[in-house]
């Protein structure tokens, strides 16, 4: 998978990781890159076309499928993080429905033009699908279940040649990290790695110093060798 021409949708793409990525993009040769944030963005470069999209908005999401006519890759990057200490039930509700339940409902939009393509899925999960922040446990729940729903659909759309990637970012320097005085990556620098790993075909990606720490255990690891077990139960053909 190389990105020169091809066709890619970012979610969250009016700032941080999402922008970066958008940038970096059309870096690489990008033919068209779909910049979905829910609110109208500008851009002077042509190939960008916005998409006014939600995706908690079921709406909204059918309609930025109607405007996408070929998809080659899509990035799930949009997200939110509170702080919290699980005494809300709603708090929780609400990472889930965008961290969750929006990566599944753009996924499910778009694949038809993603298996067309045998083109790839990216998601944008955390470092916190692995070990939770106790400061930010529902966030942390929901990227632990965005985690397992990329591993599934690895499993699942590997007989139609759609790749699967996760992206289990570490601490960059964005809106979502400001409260927290630790040393941080760029936006510009995740962004060129997370592409660099699509490239390479990496199924999880660490894209920056923090999260490269648990690259070669993970890899390396139980857990990665049981997805793997577990993943060839599911027939090379395409699912139901």
């Amino acid at each position: 998978m190389t990105i020169a021409g091809k066709a890619v949708l970012v979610t969250g793409a009016n700032r941080g990781i999402g922008q970066a990525l958008v940038e970096e993009a059309l870096r690489r040769g990008a033919g068209r890159v779909y910049a979905g944030a829910r609110q109208p963005l500008a851009h002077p470069d042509g190939r960008v076309t916005h998409l006014t999209l939600d995706v908690t908005n079921a709406a909204q999401i059918q309609a930025a499928v109607e405007r996408v006519e070929s998809l080659d890759i899509l990035i799930n990057n949009a997200g939110i993080a509170l702080y919290d200490d699980l005494s809300s039930r709603s708090v929780l509700e609400q990472h889930l429905a965008v961290n969750l339940f929006g990566t599944y409902g753009v996924t499910q939009a778009f694949l038809p033009l993603l298996t067309r393509s045998r083109g790839a899925i990216v998601n944008n999960v955390s470092m916190m699908a692995m070990a939770p922040l106790p400061i930010t446990p529902a966030y942390a729940i929901s990227k632990a279940a965005a985690f397992n729903l990329t591993q599934s659909l690895r499993a699942l759309l590997a007989g139609r040649g759609v790749r699967v990637h996760a992206v289990l970012t570490g601490p960059t320097d964005t809106d979502m990290t400001r409260g927290f005085d630790i040393p941080k990556s760029s936006p510009a620098s995740v962004a060129q790695a997370i592409f660099d790993g699509v490239e390479n075909e990496e199924e999880d990606i660490f894209p920056d110093p923090m999260s490269e720490i648990l690259a070669e255990s993970w890899r390396g690891g139980v857990a990665k060798a049981l997805e793997h077990e577990y993943a060839a139960l599911v027939q090379a053909e395409p699912a139901a």
